[in-house]
């Protein structure tokens, strides 16, 4: 009995020690898989849809414009060490586009070139005045007016020849006894291109006259008028340039690369966008000799039958040269969109996985700029995936994601102004490390650097007045920028490289700025301001001009594509949307 007893103790024991090990082990399991759980959240990051480059470890509101923080996909699994990730929501709002690198050569060895119509030269002409005096009265009324030969031009007072008429008629009266003065006389009229009607009418009605007319030597269009009624001209003073149209000239650049593939005689055809549908046919009449050194380019020259009035002086046309060959190899080409250049650098972003949006910096090397394409001379390949819509965007990614980038060629976390929502806060070493990553300086004079300056102030002058949307005083300040550029003594840099990078930003910085003055279309300035301060910021970045510059930074000008500005201030005042947005924008580096 006693032991049947045990035996019902010991079952009751183990059942109870089974149903304890069910309920409590098995909610230790959940806790630690809640446990486990609540780790993955914590790892979680968080970004902002408006601005997909802003990354979190918490919720919040965004730094720059204070929407609430939104999940983020999670994103750095099995990357290398310079690449980095985007989100997928991020791809979409930026609106990146990418496209494969390819050669720019067509299958069937066609160059392609691109040029304008010009006069022919050798068709010009100028109409002189054959004796000087006061013009009474011209007929030549505009610029662009056609006329033909024989055609009254000018009706001229001369004293002179008013005299030499009178000479005549004595003379005329001598003849007999005074044959030689008579010859001498009326070969002086003929020197002033009167004819031998006009001289013998003279001399048969006995009248001098008052007026004299001048007549067009050639036929043609006017295409410039060099005097106006009522001025006194000399003997010989140009009175207009008359072009003749019937033929005209296409002149095309032909880069240093691609010389050796052009010889005179070979078969051009040439298409302009006001005949879309019409392709004409020339040949190539002429390759200057001399190299232009500022553009790298020799001139191309066709000669157009021009005698339907089709082509007219100042028309872009694009010319075709059909079966090149050459032993070189082949240059590969990329979208200028695509390119983000420092003066130092220029750099493009690959995608380097084709299903995944991960991306890394690539430094190039570029040749000559076709159109809107550059040549690629080092660091692409055929095949490459690379950006070429929102560049600006992925760029800013690449900083904030501590990666390399064209504002930080060595990675590392840039300060951006908003660093106490990054974790960033009471770090010091990462302010230094801000400073000291920028493009490596080359040593210019004080001079040279002074000079920049003063292109800087005007700079700025001009960011003042887009802030304000006042699109005359832009105007106003580009034109000033424009001249002081222009003084900028390129003498001054004695360094061969540093000569090199000046010549290129100064190009860009000019055509820029000369883009802004151009037109009243506040729209437009600040689509060339966006240009005009990318080209700035690397001439400063290169040479400097001894004054801390602030350049900031704004994701969502240009459709989310971003832009960079200039400040002397680290506050931010974005000039991009007028009042709309001043504070749209961080601060991106800081110059020194």
């Amino acid at each position: 009995m006693k032991n049947n007893k045990i035996v019902i103790y010991i079952g009751i024991l183990a059942v109870g020690l089974l149903l304890g090990w069910f309920l409590f082990g098995n909610s230790s399991a959940k806790e630690t898989e809640h446990n486990h759980e609540a780790k993955t959240e914590t790892n979680q990051m968080w970004t902002c849809s408006m601005h997909p480059q802003i990354m979190q470890p918490e919720a919040g509101d965004c730094p720059i414009c204070g929407m609430d923080l939104i999940p983020a996909e999670s994103s750095s699994e099995g990357l290398l060490a310079d690449q980095f990730k985007l989100t997928e929501n991020a791809m979409a709002l930026a609106n990146i586009q990418t496209s494969i690198v390819g050669n720019g050569k067509a299958e069937d060895n066609t160059v392609k070139l691109s040029g304008k119509i010009v006069e022919n030269e050798k068709a010009n002409a100028v109409q002189v005045s054959y004796f000087s005096g006061r013009i009474e009265r011209l007929n030549v009324s505009f610029t662009g007016e056609e006329v033909r030969k024989g055609q009254l031009l000018a009706t001229i007072y001369s004293p002179e020849l008013y005299a030499a008429q009178q000479e005549l008629i004595t003379a005329a009266s001598l003849k007999e006894s005074q044959p030689v003065l008579y010859k001498a006389v009326r070969n002086k009229l003929k020197l002033w291109k009167l004819s031998e009607k006009q001289i013998n009418q003279i001399e048969t009605s006995g009248k001098v006259k008052e007026n004299f007319p001048v007549y067009a030597t050639v036929s043609g269009t006017v295409s410039e008028k060099l005097v106006e009624q009522g001025d006194y001209i000399k003997q010989g003073q140009p009175l207009l340039k008359i072009a003749n149209l019937s033929t005209v000239w296409a002149n095309f650049d032909v880069y240093e690369n691609q010389i050796d593939l052009f010889k005179k005689g070979q078969e051009i055809s040439v298409t302009t966008n006001a005949y879309a549908n019409k392709e004409f046919k020339a040949k190539v009449d002429f390759i200057d000799p001399v190299l232009d050194t500022r553009t790298r380019t020799v001139k191309l020259r066709a000669v157009l039958n021009n005698k339907q009035d089709i082509f007219k002086p100042g028309m872009f046309v694009e010319g075709k040269v059909k079966g090149m060959t050459s032993n070189k190899e082949e240059v590969l080409t990329i979208p200028s969109t695509a390119v983000l250049w420092t003066g130092e650098r220029s750099v493009v972003y690959i995608k380097t996985d084709t299903n995944q949006p991960v991306f890394e910096m690539r430094i190039i090397t570029l040749g000559n700029q076709i159109g809107d394409n550059y040549e690629v001379l080092e660091g692409l390949k055929i095949d490459d995936e690379i950006v070429t819509n929102g560049t600006f965007t992925v760029d800013g990614a690449a900083q904030l994601q501590g990666e390399k980038s064209m504002m930080n060629k060595e990675g590392g976390k840039v300060m951006t102004g908003h660093e106490g929502h990054l974790g960033m806060e009471n770090n010091p070493s990462a302010n230094k490390a801000n400073h000291s990553n920028m493009n490596e300086r080359i040593k210019v004079s004080k001079d040279f650097q002074n000079q920049l300056k003063v292109v800087f102030n005007d700079y700025i002058k001009l960011k003042d007045a887009l802030l304000k949307d006042e699109s005359n005083n832009v105007i106003k300040e580009s034109k000033r920028l424009l001249g002081n550029l222009s003084k900028v003594d390129m003498k001054l840099l004695k360094d061969k490289e540093a000569h090199g990078h000046w010549m290129s930003l100064e190009k860009e910085i000019k055509a820029s700025a000369t883009s802004i003055s151009n037109t009243s279309n506040i729209k437009s300035q600040r689509n060339y301001f966006k240009h005009l301060s990318s080209y700035l910021i690397g001439a400063i970045q290169t040479f400097g001009i001894n004054e801390k510059v602030f350049v900031e930074f704004c994701p969502m000008v240009d459709d989310n594509i971003g832009a960079y500005w200039l400040s002397r201030e680290e506050k931010v005042v974005n000039p991009y949307f007028g009042g709309a947005m001043l504070t749209c924008g961080e601060v991106k580096q800081v110059i020194e």
